[in-house]
């Protein structure tokens, strides 16, 4: 494949990745909790290259994960103590994020890892960090990595499929019937552990939460079905990968920016087209009525 056809592919198992996922958050009005452990998941991986001592793929992971948990739980005990819930994920994501950002002082120059590279990426880079197996090059880690985690995504979706929807739409019916509504909790968090921290290198923990919010919030204005509303989310974060990879190589700015801000246009393209909730559709349909 070229160079620019890698970064495409990466761009798109971002949109992808992040989409599906950041649809679930959406509809369970935990945006912001995805705005928190995108940027908590820092400490994570400054832990695992403490242990380490490699910016391997998997260490980076699961130290990803780990914290990503631990932001969750947080958020939820300081919420069950009676903090506000918007407070207490400021505090959670004040705190691990800062803890973060002093242990990475602790690093230096010695490996390229700085609060710039994680918050911003450069998905322009990721061509040339390739994964070799037996002498033979099989292209950029990035992919091999987001596609791993998308496809632990998509099996752990499809296999709690009815949990997931059931604690999403109706929580109190979920817990009645036996539901482990918490086990599910934390699961969909480790989801977005581990989709942030396999984005890190491609767009940064910025716009990763562009990636896991804004295609989710325009899928909701689509649809109101749940699977649609998956699959479109998906489908959007890809559209927006694309759209805005050309947009980037036509105009010679950012690419990773270019396409965090395809999401948005696709979103007010959304809010104001969409069938049920927008604004020239609601005009019209007054106008009609009044008619």
């Amino acid at each position: 494949m070229s160079y620019g056809a890698w970064i495409l592919l990466t761009g798109c198992l971002v949109g992808i990745t992040c989409g599906i996922t950041g649809a679930i958050l959406v509809l369970r009005k935990m945006a912001m909790l995805a705005d928190a452990i995108s940027h908590t998941v820092l400490l994570g991986i400054v832990g695992a290259f403490f242990v380490t001592q490699s910016l391997n793929g998997l260490p980076m992971l699961i130290g990803a994960a780990v914290v990503g948990l631990l932001t969750a739980l947080f958020v939820q005990l300081l919420d069950s103590s009676g903090v506000q819930s918007d407070a207490a994920i400021g505090v959670v994501f004040t705190s691990l994020f800062a803890l973060g950002v002093v242990l990475i002082s602790f690093v230096g120059d010695s490996v390229h890892l700085d609060v710039q590279h994680a918050l911003m990426g450069e998905i322009a880079f990721i061509p040339w960090e390739t994964f070799e197996l037996n002498g033979m090059n099989m292209g950029p880690k990035a992919v091999w990595l987001l596609g791993a985690v998308l496809f632990i995504n998509v099996a752990l979706i499809m296999l709690f499929y009815k949990e997931i929807k059931l604690t999403t739409f109706d929580p109190q019916y979920a817990a009645l019937i036996g539901i482990p509504i918490m086990f599910i909790h934390y699961l969909l968090m480790g989801m977005v552990s581990l989709s942030t921290v396999a984005s890190f290198d491609a767009v940064g923990a910025i716009l990763v939460v562009a990636m896991l919010i804004v295609p989710g919030a325009t899928a909701y204005l689509l649809t109101d079905r749940f699977i649609v509303m998956l699959l479109l989310s998906g489908f959007i974060g890809v559209l927006s990968a694309v759209l805005g990879y050309f947009s980037a190589v036509l105009f010679n700015v950012s690419i990773a920016g270019a396409m965090a801000c395809a999401t948005g246009v696709l979103f007010f393209f959304a809010l104001f087209l969409s069938p049920k909730y927008g604004f020239l559709t609601k005009k019209l349909r007054n106008k009609m009525l009044k008619t």
